[in-house]
């Protein structure tokens, strides 16, 4: 079996968890035996020797290893509304660079035709809005299944406040699509109630970790060791610095923590929009002195954080699921996550909170500091349960979505084939 599967990101060249996603389903269906063709919009010094990495704004297919610019962070700022191209118009017409994150996506979506009608495929995967518009016009080319995977939608993104645009090509992406996968159930209820989709058309396929990624395994020495050594207590939130990820709420209970327990500091480990406010938040807040800023961390420094923690808070206010969890307990770290959240779906080993009641989030990391033996049950069962949430037990579901999507696209074929020869006259 042969996928073409559309991306946005692909580590290292990633803001955050979509490109781990992608890079981990990617590799566990390899794993499985299916051929994974990963498209991205742009040329960008990237080798995978795994599968077969193709680029967009090729006019050939390109080899695993290329060079070139990786593509710059953008802000979207049209308003106007979408409608999927049906016919995408070929490569030479499509502009050498959009000036905007929306232009990007739709320039993408242009491209993609010329990739299709150049790479074997049996089925088109496509991950969240950012690729959706390649892959219907995928689709439109060559007729193939699409399945589209649902990491995140505009409601998750803005709390409510969707961008319009954002929401029509959404929609259109998975109203196009022969079936979805979303990262939980409660992104499938999100589709379902906000969307018009049909629930039968939705299959659940939870996120997973990688348990030879160096985020888990590499070096714990030297990062925050003066803190520990001072007798701190580190506390840690890891995730982008924006309105969905509820670092805004994670401030607030710090706040109250701090007024209960002097030696326990603060780290946010990420970027985003946010950053600035986070910053003047804390300073009147009086806990600056309390809140270390480390920006965005991958890697070893980010697995010696990790360690380093007794306590990793994700307060989302809608997070459709969340793989910092899964690696701070492989890290051997307890873990507060948002009900608001999908992974709460899988962990059974960990506290849960409403992301608005910081009240009792700064009561569950008072508990968990100042009691070793709810520590130790949460780090010792948490970390047990995380190691059957693997990438390819979410292949496993994914290709069985595959199989599903082409024995029906098979069918059809066959049945209008059927009714053409019917219908010939004698």
């Amino acid at each position: 079996m042969k996928t073409l599967m559309f991306g946005w990101e692909f580590p290292p060249h990633n803001s955050g968890g979509l490109g781990v996603a992608c890079r981990g389903l990617a590799r566990g269906l390899v794993a499985q035996g299916v051929e994974v063709a990963f498209v991205l919009p742009r040329k960008m010094p990237l080798r995978v020797p795994w599968c077969a990495i193709r680029f967009a704004d090729c006019a050939a297919p390109c080899a695993g290893v290329a060079s070139g610019a990786v593509l710059a962070a953008h802000s979207y700022r049209s308003t106007h509304t979408w409608a999927p191209a049906h016919h995408a118009p070929p490569c030479p017409h499509v502009p050498p660079c959009g000036r905007s994150l929306l232009e990007e996506v739709l320039r993408y979506g242009a491209r993609a035709r010329g990739v299709a009608l150049r790479e074997p495929h049996d089925v088109i995967h496509a991950h969240d809005w950012l690729s959706f518009p390649a892959g219907i016009a995928a689709k439109a080319a060559c007729g193939r299944p699409l399945v589209a995977h649902v990491h995140a939608t505009e409601f998750d993104r803005t709390g409510g406040a969707v961008n319009q645009t954002v929401y029509d090509i959404e929609r259109a992406g998975v109203h196009a699509a022969d079936a979805i996968i979303a990262v939980s159930h409660y992104t499938k209820n999100i589709l379902v109630r906000h969307y018009g989709i049909a629930p039968e058309k939705v299959f659940v396929v939870h996120n997973a970790i990688d348990h030879d990624d160096e985020v888990i395994y590499r070096g714990t020495e030297r990062l925050f060791h003066a803190l520990k050594d001072k007798g701190r207590r580190i506390v840690l939130f890891v995730g982008r610095l924006t309105l969905q990820k509820g670092a805004d709420y994670f401030l607030k209970a710090a706040k109250l923590v701090a007024e209960q327990d002097p030696r326990v500091v603060f780290v946010i480990s990420g970027s985003g929009d946010m950053e600035r406010q986070l910053l003047m938040e804390a300073a009147y807040e009086g806990i600056g002195d309390r809140v270390f800023f480390v920006g965005f961390l991958r890697g070893s420094a980010l697995a010696r954080l990790y360690r380093l923690a007794e306590v990793v808070v994700m307060p989302s206010v809608s997070e459709p699921f969340g793989i910092v969890p899964l690696e701070a307990l492989h890290n051997g770290t307890p873990v507060i996550i948002s009900k608001q959240s999908g992974v709460a779906e899988v962990l059974r080993h960990a506290l849960r909170v409403d992301f608005w009641d910081t009240r009792e989030m700064a009561n569950q990391i008072l508990a968990l500091l100042q009691r070793p033996a709810l520590q130790r049950v949460l780090r010792d069962w948490g970390r047990a349960e995380v190691r059957a949430l693997v990438w390819q037990r979410a292949a496993e579901k994914c290709q069985r979505v595959y199989q599903t999507v082409i024995a029906r696209w098979r069918a059809r074929k066959s049945a209008a084939r059927g009714a053409a020869l019917y219908e010939r006259p004698l």
